[in-house]
């Protein structure tokens, strides 16, 4: 992460829809234990695509499902609401319907733009306040300046499984996520727990 203090990342919907990613930003932004090097934001329009997505994947759910994985969203990542932002013209990747992506990590100023499609935006833009990152390097970047928090979710994470009486493949689960380098770390943190007996 760059200069002092948390840095501000804004989070695209493809981050928050995946099941994997989600989980650990989720956990990386709350874990009592150590202090995240990062905030979050995000927009109502970011949002309204994560939940568009989720009931076109999942027809059948209640309506009750949908309202609660919203509102655990909302309460995790509760400060982070980005809601004044104008749609400028200053968006100059490929697809106009991520102007609203552009325009709300613009207006929140973040030092990062959170997306699985990099290739959306501009990345050569001299004017850009926000540096583009995919997941893998993001989750790579929390590995290098707060190893601690990344260990204690790893924790976390094995606690969980084994509470439900399932066997996962961290490394596995992040690899089809699109984090292949984050994975190999998580597998290095995972050797470091076994030799301590953890």
């Amino acid at each position: 992460m760059r200069g002092s203090g948390p840095a501000d990342v804004f989070v695209d919907s493809n981050v928050l829809y995946s099941r994997t990613l989600l989980d650990w930003l989720g956990l990386l932004y709350v874990e009592p234990l150590v202090e995240p090097p990062f905030a979050v934001y995000w927009s109502d329009d970011v949002m309204v695509e994560v939940m568009h997505h989720l009931r076109k994947n999942n027809p059948t759910w209640p309506g009750g499902q949908i309202a609660r994985f919203r509102e655990r969203l909302e309460s995790t990542f509760e400060v982070g609401r980005v809601r004044d932002y104008a749609i400028d013209g200053t968006y100059s990747g490929p697809d106009p319907d991520d102007a609203h992506v552009h325009a709300a990590a613009t207006a929140c100023r973040a030092d990062y733009l959170l997306t699985c499609n990099v290739k959306h935006f501009d990345t050569k833009a001299d004017d850009l306040v926000y540096e583009v990152i995919a997941p893998d390097q993001f989750f790579l970047l929390v590995d290098d300046v707060a190893p601690a928090l990344v260990a204690a979710v790893v924790g976390r994470q094995i606690d969980y499984w084994m509470s439900r009486a399932s066997e996962i493949d961290l490394g596995a689960q992040l690899e089809r996520a699109g984090c292949p380098a984050f994975a190999q770390r998580i597998r290095a943190h995972l050797r470091r727990r076994a030799m301590a007996g953890a």
